[in-house]
């Protein structure tokens, strides 16, 4: 669940001690995957996600540091020397977290491996199994209440995962990867009032973030099938399936980038004032305009709905010439665009930015 406290002095610390194995900080963010037997209040309870990184790092004493991994990556990792053999235990969770899914956010994590009670303190609960925040991820290091930290941490590190991916103009640490929460419609959800980013207070089982870092879960331990899943962490409307695994795949494996802009030379038939064309929108987010004509012109721009029925935005003269229009996509996956000529010149150039 995610703190709504700010605290100052303990960020200002983590600055400082992050760069050692002793550090302190201001929030993370906890899960625990896997909750079969535990009742979901009780979950709730062991799951809070923070803003910042671990509090209170610098009270117990840690062993492990930075590690290469097969791929060239590297990932940090400091195990509570509590645990016997800690060094051997930190190559191992090193390990661990280079096998799962991911990308150049892997060198960017800083792990903590520790005892209930330290990650409950760190945490900012007593009931704490795991957080996460500002790049750093806790986990408790043995299995509690039948559940496996190997399932936390995985859950835990899909929200590393999501804290280093774009999905403007929302934020992906808590409305998801782009192509995910366009697949399961989280801006229409949000629209409808059937899901809540970044909510982890009464609408918890809503909230679009951990409804992405559980199925990150779910899609290494089933290899994207979801077959089983039975964890009951997030809303049954938002279960994970095998397409929208297949998203989140592809959101780690190949991340979102940006809008991509496309240039269409357009021109008028004879006698026509218009023209249109079918333009596809594969994901949500921001979709702009922009028609101009050789040596300037009057030529409007329009956005309509999929059928031509439904004006959805209408252009504006943009300050660097031609005229604008912008719009939000939440659920469509194809808009046609509408050019109507203001002057005598037959050719225009329309430009096209899509998520």
């Amino acid at each position: 669940m995610k703190s709504k406290t700010t605290y100052l002095g303990w960020a200002v610390a983590l600055v400082a001690a992050l760069a050692v194995p002793t550090a302190s900080a201001a929030r993370p963010q906890l899960e625990s995957p896997a909750l079969r037997a535990a009742p979901f209040a009780s979950f709730i309870s062991r799951t809070p996600l923070l803003d910042s990184a671990p509090r209170h790092l610098s009270a117990a004493s840690w062993s492990g540091g930075t590690y290469p991994t097969p791929d060239g990556e590297r990932i940090t990792v400091y195990i509570s020397t509590s645990y016997p053999e800690a060094d051997t235990l930190a190559q191992h969770w090193a390990d661990f977290f280079a096998g799962l899914p991911h990308g150049k956010e892997l060198s960017a994590a800083k792990v903590y491996i520790a005892p209930l009670p330290q990650v409950a303190e760190m945490c900012f609960t007593t009931e704490a199994l795991g957080c996460y925040g500002g790049q750093t991820i806790v986990v408790v290091g043995e299995s509690t209440d039948g559940i496996a930290p190997s399932s936390i941490a995985r859950h835990e590190y899909g929200h590393h995962v999501a804290a280093n991916r774009g999905n403007a103009p929302w934020a992906a640490i808590d409305w998801g990867t782009k192509r995910w929460a366009s697949q399961v419609g989280v801006c229409s959800r949000v629209a409808s009032g059937t899901a809540f980013p970044g909510d982890e207070g009464a609408n918890y089982s809503l909230n679009r973030g951990e409804a992405f870092a559980e199925p990150y879960r779910v899609l290494v331990e089933t290899n994207g099938t979801a077959a089983g899943y039975d964890w009951p962490i997030i809303d049954p409307s938002f279960s994970p399936t095998p397409e929208s695994l297949a998203a989140i795949r592809e959101d780690v494996l190949h991340p979102w980038v940006g809008p991509t802009t496309k240039t269409i030379r357009g021109k008028f038939l004879r006698h026509r004032r218009t023209w249109s064309t079918q333009v596809a929108t594969l994901l949500d987010g921001d979709l702009r305009l922009r028609v101009t004509v050789p040596g300037g012109g009057a030529d409007d721009v329009t956005l309509l709905s999929s059928d031509g029925r439904t004006v959805l935005a209408t252009g504006s003269w943009a300050s660097s010439g031609g005229k604008s229009a912008e719009y939000q996509v939440c659920g469509a996956r194809s808009v046609r665009v509408r050019v109507t000529r203001g002057g005598a010149a037959a050719r225009f150039t329309l430009q096209v930015q899509t998520p």
